[in-house]
């Protein structure tokens, strides 16, 4: 997997948990840090912030070293993955995180091109 794609698919992971977070478990202490990314054994000197319940940064570590250590050169999504690299319970919490976050970050992406669009020919 290239750098680019490993920096962008962290960025992804993290947006979903990051939506799912802010809904589920809101009102639970949350843990302002970031992730300093590092990609086969080179510092990327990217780093993403995040504001996270213990939880839900468990779940994001985890997912970054699984995504740290995936070996598919040309990266299949998890989903199609020929060999899952996850624990059982760990792939069906984060496939709920996808499928809840999805949806949200859809449904907001759709409503920001709606209303921009109304705000341009205004």
């Amino acid at each position: 997997m290239t750098e680019e794609k490993f920096i962008h698919d962290s960025k992804t992971v993290l947006k979903f948990i990051q939506c799912y977070c802010d809904s589920e478990h809101f009102k639970k202490s949350k843990n302002k840090d970031s992730i300093k990314l590092h990609y086969d054994n080179k510092d990327l000197r990217e780093e993403i912030p995040y504001d996270l319940c213990k939880k839900c940064e468990e779940t994001l570590y985890y997912s970054y070293i699984k995504l740290q250590e995936c070996f598919h050169d040309d990266k299949p999504s998890c989903r199609k993955c020929p060999k899952p690299c996850y624990d059982k319970e760990e792939w069906k919490l984060l496939a709920k995180i996808m499928r809840y976050s999805g949806l949200r970050l859809g449904i907001l992406k759709i409503r920001k091109k709606l209303f921009g669009r109304f705000r341009k020919s205004a």
